[in-house]
């Protein structure tokens, strides 16, 4: 097993893990670091596709380095993007949660329908 492939299944094992995350947690909070495990796990990917192309003989390609570069940058923007968006509806609901929280309607009295 080479590294390429080693780094592959780590990749690999990050998607997954983001995405089991994504799907279980209820949490808003947990969610947001679940994608970015997520990502991370993409990042690696790239990285690997970038690797695989400098170790077969070619010259170093550009294109992955830049896209991984700006994927990170972007990450990082949405994520401080979430999490401001989830302070502020703490800020405003005094919970995180995602949850229905508001009361049931109360059932008409006897005589009215």
């Amino acid at each position: 097993m080479n590294t390429a492939t080693l780094f592959g299944l780590c990749a690999a094992l990050l998607v997954g893990l983001g995405l089991f995350g994504l799907i279980v947690n209820p949490q808003p909070l947990r969610k947001i670091l679940a994608f970015n495990v997520m990502g991370s796990g993409v990042f690696l990917l790239f990285g690997v596709f970038a690797q695989r192309g400098a170790a077969a003989g070619f010259g170093g390609d550009p294109v992955p380095q830049a896209l991984l570069i700006t994927g990170i940058v972007v990450a990082f923007s949405a994520t401080a993007l979430a999490v401001a968006l989830l302070l502020r509806l703490f800020d405003a609901a005094g919970s995180v949660s995602l949850e229905n929280q508001a009361p049931a309607p109360a059932p008409p009295p006897p005589g009215e329908v």
